[in-house]
C-alpha cells in the first residue's frame, strides 16, 4: 500500500492553446426560449386577471353589505344616546327622591296634600264655565 509509485515527468505545457468551443445556440433554439418565456408571461397575466376578477366581484358583495352594518351602527348609535338621556333623567329623579330635603315638595306633588299656610289653586277654562252656565234665566 504504502509502496513508492513511479513519478511520472512533468507534463510541458502545449505550444498551442487549447479554445474551448463554446456552443452557440441555434436559431430555433433561440425562438423556442421566446416562446417559453411568451407562455410564461401570458399564464401570469391569465392568474393576475383572474385574482383581481375575483377581488372585484368580492368587493361588489362586500360594499352593499358594510353599508347596510354602517346603518344599522349609526342606528345604535342614536338609540344608545336616546337612552343615555333617558337614564341621566331617570338618574336625577333618583337622586330627588333620595333626597331627604326634597321629601315635603315631593309628598306634595304625588298626594296633592298642601301644608296648613298654602291654598289650592285650580285653573278653569273660562270657556268651559260659561258653555256649562247658561247666560240667560227663564
Amino acid at each position: 500500500m504504502n509502496a513508492i509509485q513511479p513519478s511520472q515527468p512533468p507534463q510541458q505545457p502545449q505550444s498551442q492553446p487549447q479554445h474551448r468551443a463554446v456552443p452557440r445556440p441555434k436559431r430555433h433554439l433561440r425562438q423556442r426560449s421566446y416562446r417559453v418565456m411568451a407562455i410564461e408571461t401570458t399564464a401570469k397575466i391569465a392568474v393576475n386577471f383572474a385574482i383581481s376578477a375575483a377581488a372585484a366581484s368580492a368587493l361588489t358583495q362586500l360594499l352593499p353589505y358594510q353599508w347596510s352594518q354602517q346603518d344599522k351602527l349609526q342606528e345604535v348609535h342614536t338609540e344608545v344616546k336616546q337612552m343615555e338621556k333617558r337614564v341621566s333623567t331617570l338618574q336625577t329623579q333618583l337622586n330627588r327622591n333620595f333626597d331627604p330635603s326634597q321629601t315635603n315638595s315631593i309628598r306634595q306633588q304625588q298626594g296633592y296634600k298642601f301644608a296648613p299656610n298654602q291654598m289650592p289653586i285650580v285653573l278653569t277654562n273660562q270657556e268651559e264655565a260659561e258653555i256649562d252656565t247658561p247666560s240667560s234665566l227663564p
